[in-house]
């Protein structure tokens, strides 16, 4: 059954892992990459990624990318995004943070924060505004 345009949203606000796609090469499939991200219903979708990365490079030569997220329980349900990069900015403390705590619990916040600066690096943000859509639950798992 397809998601109400509500549904759709606020299934995307949950911290579900994205599998993030973007076209690469025109003679292969997309790049198809697990990530965490960050949305808020009515706002843009952001992620987090090392500058020039293989995924970074390729969203700047495309200009756009798509986002799903899925689960299994207690029904199969699904939200798929697409649509143009709006901003790419330096990343900060208090977007590490928030994306940190989005997925981790409180007392494991601080040591990947750290573990991250330490052995990945700066990252930067990918801004992106949800342009097409397609969700539905499935029913029953």
């Amino acid at each position: 059954m397809a998601l109400s345009r509500e549904e759709r949203e606020q299934f995307l606000a949950e911290p579900h892992v994205g599998a993030l796609s973007v076209v690469e090469k025109r003679e292969r499939a997309p790049l198809t990459v697990p990530i965490w991200y960050q949305y808020r219903p009515g706002g843009e979708l952001w992620v987090r990624t090392l500058p020039g990365s293989r995924k970074a490079r390729a969203i700047e030569a495309a200009g756009r990318f798509s986002l799903m997220v899925q689960r299994t329980e207690p029904t199969v349900r699904y939200v798929s995004v697409e649509g143009p990069v709006t901003g790419t900015a330096p990343d900060s403390d208090e977007r590490a943070r928030e994306m940190a705590r989005r997925y981790l619990p409180e007392d494991k916040v601080a040591g990947y924060l750290e573990f991250e600066r330490t052995r990945l690096g700066e990252h930067v943000v990918i801004a992106m505004r949800p342009e097409h859509w397609l969700g539905a639950d499935l029913g029953p798992a």
